[in-house]
Protein backbone atom coordinates (compact mmCIF):
# COMPACT_ATOMS: atom_id res chain seq x y z
CA UNK A 1 0.00 0.00 0.00
CA UNK A 2 1.50 3.37 -0.99
CA UNK A 3 1.98 5.91 1.80
CA UNK A 4 1.76 9.68 1.54
CA UNK A 5 2.92 12.17 4.17
CA UNK A 6 0.86 15.37 4.53
CA UNK A 7 3.08 18.24 5.76
CA UNK A 8 1.00 20.75 7.72
CA UNK A 9 1.66 24.11 9.36
CA UNK A 10 1.89 24.69 13.11
CA UNK A 11 1.54 28.48 12.78
CA UNK A 12 -1.67 30.25 13.78
CA UNK A 13 -1.11 33.91 14.78
CA UNK A 14 1.54 36.38 13.74
CA UNK A 15 2.93 39.17 15.91
CA UNK A 16 -0.02 41.38 14.95
CA UNK A 17 -2.62 38.78 15.92
CA UNK A 18 -3.53 37.84 12.35
CA UNK A 19 -4.95 34.30 12.33
CA UNK A 20 -4.07 31.90 9.53
CA UNK A 21 -3.25 28.24 10.16
CA UNK A 22 -4.02 25.30 7.89
CA UNK A 23 -6.73 25.44 5.23
CA UNK A 24 -8.43 22.15 6.06
CA UNK A 25 -10.37 21.85 2.79
CA UNK A 26 -7.07 21.32 0.95
CA UNK A 27 -6.38 18.50 3.39
CA UNK A 28 -9.82 16.91 3.28
CA UNK A 29 -10.37 16.71 -0.47
CA UNK A 30 -7.05 14.99 -1.33
CA UNK A 31 -7.29 12.84 1.81
CA UNK A 32 -10.59 11.26 0.81
CA UNK A 33 -9.52 10.77 -2.81
CA UNK A 34 -6.23 9.13 -1.86
CA UNK A 35 -7.80 6.88 0.76
CA UNK A 36 -10.45 5.83 -1.76
CA UNK A 37 -7.59 4.74 -4.01
CA UNK A 38 -5.97 2.57 -1.36
CA UNK A 39 -3.32 5.01 -0.16
CA UNK A 40 -2.33 5.33 3.49
CA UNK A 41 -1.78 8.82 4.93
CA UNK A 42 0.11 10.27 7.88
CA UNK A 43 0.35 13.88 9.04
CA UNK A 44 3.45 15.77 10.11
CA UNK A 45 3.90 19.34 11.38
CA UNK A 46 6.82 21.32 12.83
CA UNK A 47 5.47 21.18 16.39
CA UNK A 48 3.45 17.96 16.11
CA UNK A 49 0.08 17.48 17.76
CA UNK A 50 -2.90 19.70 17.02
CA UNK A 51 -2.91 21.49 13.67
CA UNK A 52 -4.24 25.08 13.98
CA UNK A 53 -7.22 26.13 11.86
CA UNK A 54 -9.52 29.15 11.65
CA UNK A 55 -13.07 28.53 12.85
CA UNK A 56 -14.41 29.88 9.57
CA UNK A 57 -12.58 27.13 7.69
CA UNK A 58 -14.48 24.45 9.62
CA UNK A 59 -17.86 25.35 8.11
CA UNK A 60 -17.39 23.62 4.77
CA UNK A 61 -19.38 20.32 4.51
CA UNK A 62 -16.33 18.46 3.17
CA UNK A 63 -14.27 19.63 6.12
CA UNK A 64 -17.01 18.59 8.52
CA UNK A 65 -17.09 15.13 6.93
CA UNK A 66 -13.31 14.93 7.26
CA UNK A 67 -13.42 15.78 10.96
CA UNK A 68 -16.20 13.25 11.56
CA UNK A 69 -14.05 10.50 10.07
CA UNK A 70 -12.46 8.72 13.04
CA UNK A 71 -9.11 7.94 11.42
CA UNK A 72 -8.78 11.33 9.71
CA UNK A 73 -9.60 13.31 12.85
CA UNK A 74 -7.25 11.23 15.01
CA UNK A 75 -4.32 11.73 12.65
CA UNK A 76 -5.02 15.39 11.92
CA UNK A 77 -5.16 16.44 15.57
CA UNK A 78 -2.20 14.26 16.51
CA UNK A 79 0.25 15.09 13.75
CA UNK A 80 3.69 13.55 14.02
CA UNK A 81 6.86 15.42 14.90
CA UNK A 82 9.60 15.39 12.25
CA UNK A 83 11.70 13.24 14.61
CA UNK A 84 8.98 10.58 14.50
CA UNK A 85 9.03 10.22 10.71
CA UNK A 86 11.31 8.17 8.47
CA UNK A 87 11.45 9.38 4.87
CA UNK A 88 11.92 5.86 3.49
CA UNK A 89 8.44 4.91 4.73
CA UNK A 90 6.73 7.24 2.24
CA UNK A 91 6.16 7.32 -1.50
CA UNK A 92 5.15 11.00 -1.59
CA UNK A 93 4.84 14.14 0.50
CA UNK A 94 2.05 16.68 0.07
CA UNK A 95 1.93 20.28 1.32
CA UNK A 96 -1.63 21.64 1.65
CA UNK A 97 -2.10 25.38 1.90
CA UNK A 98 -3.36 27.92 4.38
CA UNK A 99 -1.50 31.14 5.07
CA UNK A 100 0.16 29.57 8.10
CA UNK A 101 2.44 27.62 5.77
CA UNK A 102 4.35 30.70 4.62
CA UNK A 103 5.31 31.48 8.22
CA UNK A 104 6.89 28.19 9.27
CA UNK A 105 7.33 25.44 6.67
CA UNK A 106 9.80 27.28 4.39
CA UNK A 107 12.14 27.55 7.39
CA UNK A 108 11.68 24.03 8.78
CA UNK A 109 14.87 22.20 7.85
CA UNK A 110 13.71 18.86 9.25
CA UNK A 111 10.60 18.58 7.09
CA UNK A 112 12.46 19.97 4.06
CA UNK A 113 15.09 17.26 4.59
CA UNK A 114 12.42 14.55 4.78
CA UNK A 115 10.87 15.86 1.55
CA UNK A 116 14.25 15.93 -0.16
CA UNK A 117 14.92 12.34 0.86
CA UNK A 118 11.51 11.20 -0.39
CA UNK A 119 12.21 12.84 -3.75
CA UNK A 120 15.75 11.42 -3.94
CA UNK A 121 14.33 7.96 -3.18
CA UNK A 122 12.13 8.22 -6.29
CA UNK A 123 9.07 9.60 -4.52
CA UNK A 124 6.74 12.46 -5.41
CA UNK A 125 6.60 15.97 -3.96
CA UNK A 126 3.25 17.80 -4.18
CA UNK A 127 1.78 21.10 -3.03
CA UNK A 128 -1.38 23.15 -3.48
CA UNK A 129 -1.93 26.89 -3.05
CA UNK A 130 0.26 28.32 -0.24
CA UNK A 131 1.56 24.81 0.32
CA UNK A 132 4.10 25.55 -2.42
CA UNK A 133 5.89 27.74 0.15
CA UNK A 134 6.98 24.51 1.79
CA UNK A 135 8.95 23.63 -1.34
CA UNK A 136 11.18 26.70 -1.30
CA UNK A 137 14.10 25.20 0.59
CA UNK A 138 13.85 21.53 -0.34
CA UNK A 139 17.15 20.27 -1.72
CA UNK A 140 17.94 17.25 -3.87
CA UNK A 141 20.69 14.78 -3.04
CA UNK A 142 23.23 16.84 -5.02
CA UNK A 143 22.52 19.89 -2.85
CA UNK A 144 20.65 21.86 -5.49
CA UNK A 145 17.20 23.30 -4.82
CA UNK A 146 14.34 21.09 -5.98
CA UNK A 147 12.54 24.02 -7.59
CA UNK A 148 15.47 25.24 -9.65
CA UNK A 149 14.50 24.82 -13.32
CA UNK A 150 11.24 23.07 -12.47
CA UNK A 151 7.82 24.01 -13.82
CA UNK A 152 5.63 24.91 -10.85
CA UNK A 153 2.70 26.96 -9.62
CA UNK A 154 1.22 28.18 -6.37
CA UNK A 155 -1.03 30.94 -5.05
CA UNK A 156 -0.49 33.86 -7.40
CA UNK A 157 0.33 37.45 -6.51
CA UNK A 158 -2.92 38.51 -8.17
CA UNK A 159 -4.91 36.15 -5.95
CA UNK A 160 -3.09 37.38 -2.84
CA UNK A 161 -3.88 40.98 -3.77
CA UNK A 162 -7.50 40.12 -4.55
CA UNK A 163 -8.16 38.96 -0.99
CA UNK A 164 -6.13 41.76 0.59
CA UNK A 165 -3.49 39.58 2.23
CA UNK A 166 -0.54 40.74 0.13
CA UNK A 167 0.44 43.15 2.93
CA UNK A 168 0.02 40.54 5.68
CA UNK A 169 2.15 37.65 4.41
CA UNK A 170 5.92 37.73 5.00
CA UNK A 171 6.50 37.26 1.27
CA UNK A 172 4.54 36.82 -1.94
CA UNK A 173 4.65 33.18 -2.95
CA UNK A 174 4.72 33.66 -6.72
CA UNK A 175 7.71 35.99 -6.36
CA UNK A 176 9.51 33.61 -3.99
CA UNK A 177 9.03 30.64 -6.31
CA UNK A 178 10.54 32.57 -9.19
CA UNK A 179 13.47 33.66 -7.02
CA UNK A 180 14.23 29.99 -6.28
CA UNK A 181 14.52 29.32 -9.99
CA UNK A 182 11.10 27.81 -10.65
CA UNK A 183 9.48 28.30 -14.04
CA UNK A 184 6.32 29.71 -12.49
CA UNK A 185 3.01 29.85 -14.32
CA UNK A 186 -0.60 30.52 -13.35
CA UNK A 187 -3.99 31.24 -14.88
CA UNK A 188 -6.93 33.46 -13.91
CA UNK A 189 -7.79 33.81 -10.22
CA UNK A 190 -9.55 30.87 -8.55
CA UNK A 191 -9.45 28.60 -11.61
CA UNK A 192 -8.26 25.00 -11.43
CA UNK A 193 -4.64 24.75 -12.52
CA UNK A 194 -2.12 21.97 -11.87
CA UNK A 195 1.44 21.66 -13.16
CA UNK A 196 3.15 18.27 -13.36
CA UNK A 197 6.91 18.24 -13.91
CA UNK A 198 8.13 14.69 -13.46
CA UNK A 199 7.70 13.84 -9.79
CA UNK A 200 6.81 17.40 -8.78
CA UNK A 201 3.09 18.26 -8.74
CA UNK A 202 1.82 21.72 -7.82
CA UNK A 203 -1.65 23.31 -7.81
CA UNK A 204 -2.34 27.04 -7.96
CA UNK A 205 -5.21 27.46 -5.50
CA UNK A 206 -7.98 25.66 -3.56
CA UNK A 207 -9.79 24.80 -6.81
CA UNK A 208 -6.80 22.66 -7.77
CA UNK A 209 -6.62 20.22 -4.83
CA UNK A 210 -8.63 17.36 -6.36
CA UNK A 211 -6.82 17.46 -9.69
CA UNK A 212 -3.50 17.45 -7.83
CA UNK A 213 -4.61 14.32 -5.96
CA UNK A 214 -5.66 12.65 -9.22
CA UNK A 215 -2.28 13.36 -10.78
CA UNK A 216 -0.53 11.96 -7.71
CA UNK A 217 -2.57 8.75 -7.87
CA UNK A 218 -1.66 8.36 -11.57
CA UNK A 219 2.03 8.44 -10.70
CA UNK A 220 1.73 6.17 -7.67
CA UNK A 221 -0.25 3.60 -9.63
CA UNK A 222 2.54 3.37 -12.20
Amino acid sequence: MPKVLFALTSHFKDEHGWESGCYVLEVAVPYFYLVKNGIEIDFISPKGGTVPVKKLDLDDPKVQSFLKDTDAKEKFYNSKLPSEVQAEDYDAIYYPGGHGVVFDLPHNEEIASIAGQIYSNGGVVCAVCHGSAGLLNIKKSDGSFLLDGKNATGFSNCEEEAIGTDTKVPFLLETALKEKGANYSCIANWQEYVVVDGRLITGQNPASDLKMAKELVKILQK
